[in-house]
């Protein structure tokens, strides 16, 4: 589902032939990297966010799983809450889970 609208691109770049060759290919297929934009506090009006308390334990993929059924999601929490790796949060932090999903993804630009 992540990868669904990405763009397909090859890449034959010079800086790769050594690994290419190495594997018995000449090229790869990638996905572009996407590009989301954080929601402006007018966009943010028109989701909620739940504040959750991170214990020890915690990670996204658990709280992804528990919020949007999906722990392949874990991505939307870290990128909102602007801390792409879990040991960025202490137990004890308050971080922020936007729902409902559906309107969050869209105002990221997913």
């Amino acid at each position: 589902m992540r990868y669904l609208n990405q763009r397909i691109f090859t890449n034959a770049e010079a800086a790769y032939r050594r690994y290419l060759k190495k594997r018995g290919l000449d090229l790869i297929n990638q996905y572009n990297t996407p590009r989301f934009k954080f929601p402006t506090a007018k966009e943010a009006s028109n989701f909620s966010t739940i504040n959750y308390v991170w214990g020890a334990g915690d990670r996204y993929f658990k709280l992804a799983n528990e919020y949007y059924n999906d722990p392949e999601l874990w991505w939307v929490i870290a990128f909102y809450n602007q801390k792409p790796t879990e040991f960025q949060i202490s137990p004890g932090d308050t971080i922020f889970i936007p729902v409902p999903l559906e309107t969050v993804l869209f105002y990221i630009g997913y």
